[in-house]
């Protein structure tokens, strides 16, 4: 596979060349077409997986580099869920030691997926529009919902 580009500036994989014509798929949707091959042009540099990815919406990618099982997933979920939360709290509802639970709340803080907020008084975390984004699109809803 090869990253291409169209006439349109469009980016593409290139899934087959042939003579006169090469199958590219859109990686936003997977759809595939035939292109005229003077109307492509090959990416020099850039990885055919990362254009791959470039389709799944840039909220869900921060997500799934930041979620490493499903019980982060969850405790992700409970902060966009019923956000904000204090940090006490969140330490009563997750099936987390305190160390694991700050561990995945740093990783979460560092890729932009909740913020620290304060909640009765108390140190918590919210969710941030990434956060809320991707949970619903991973839902099944879309990001205007």
């Amino acid at each position: 596979m090869q990253t291409v580009r169209d006439a349109a500036g469009e980016t593409y994989l290139l899934v087959k060349r042939s003579a006169e014509s090469s199958r590219v798929r859109d990686p936003a949707t997977g759809e595939e077409r035939y292109v005229d091959n003077d109307q492509l042009s090959v990416v020099d540099g850039e990885s055919p997986l990362a254009t791959a990815a470039s389709g799944v919406p840039a909220p869900v990618r921060r997500t799934l580099r930041a979620v490493r099982d499903d019980r982060s997933l969850g405790l992700l979920a409970v902060v966009v869920d019923e956000g904000p939360i204090a940090a006490i709290d969140l330490l009563d509802a997750a099936d987390m030691c305190e160390s694991d639970l700050h561990g995945t709340l740093t990783e979460f803080r560092a890729a932009g997926l909740i913020d620290e907020a304060e909640v009765a008084g108390r140190r918590g975390y919210e969710a941030t529009p990434v956060a809320v984004d991707a949970l619903g699109l991973l839902r099944g809803g879309s990001a205007d919902e």
